[in-house]
């Protein structure tokens, strides 16, 4: 082999590695900035945030979710399934008329216990599956996050030696609820529309909840 051909082998090389990593650093500024926040919503304002301002830790953060769960598929309940849960949920409704910490207990295992059954991180490894949920469901994942912690703080005690009130225990509910019609709807995983733009309505199974008493209940546990 003469030495012009393997010097031409060479830059020839060099050009497809160097197309290559162009490629990669472009792709990840695609994922970056406008399209994360329009991904992510309200979440992806959390998560700066929670950053102290610093979008581009918030973003790296956020892309690494991304790469983590991107490619999730949701598995899909049949009609019988999300019956069995709405039912479920109502339940929790109406034993938070009498005992709101149960019933924040209940919605905490309950949503971790259907990201499973839809194919998210077992509800176990929490961290893990909410990072997989804010991917898919930016918009309400952090009606779960709200909820777990509540129900944490109504399980124990908190700097001031009480739990969670009975106020916020209801404000984590409802936010709660949110999220499970997500995952509970027929379209589950495909609402990701920009924020503002219409969504379809929920499937029977979710809109046969027991009317909402939390709006206007005092539970007799505070």
């Amino acid at each position: 082999m003469s030495t012009g051909l393997i010097i031409l082998l060479i830059v020839i090389a060099a050009v497809v590695v160097l197309g290559a990593v162009a490629l990669t650093v472009r792709g990840r500024t695609r994922r970056g900035g406008p399209n994360l926040k329009r991904r992510f919503g309200p979440e992806y304002e959390r998560t700066v945030a929670l950053h102290d301002g610093d979008t581009t830790a918030a973003e790296r953060e956020l892309t690494e979710r991304l790469e983590r769960h991107g490619d999730l598929r949701e598995r899909p309940l049949d009609g019988a399934e999300r019956q069995r849960y709405a039912d479920r949920w109502t339940a929790v409704q109406e034993h938070f008329v009498d005992s709101p910490r149960q019933a924040v207990a209940e919605a905490d295992l309950l949503i971790g216990e259907l990201a499973a059954a839809r194919g998210y991180p077992d509800g176990a490894r929490y961290e893990e599956q909410l990072a997989a949920l804010s991917v898919h469901h930016a918009d309400h994942v952090d009606g779960y996050r709200q909820v777990h912690r509540v129900a944490h703080a109504a399980a124990g005690t908190g700097a001031d030696g009480t739990g969670a009130g009975t106020e916020e225990m209801r404000s984590a509910l409802l936010g709660a609820r949110a999220l499970f019609e997500d995952l509970t709807s027929a379209e589950s995983g495909r609402h990701r529309a920009p924020a503002g733009t219409g969504r379809s309505t929920p499937p029977a199974a979710t809109r046969s909840h027991a009317p909402w008493a939390l709006h206007r209940s005092r539970p007799k546990e505070s």
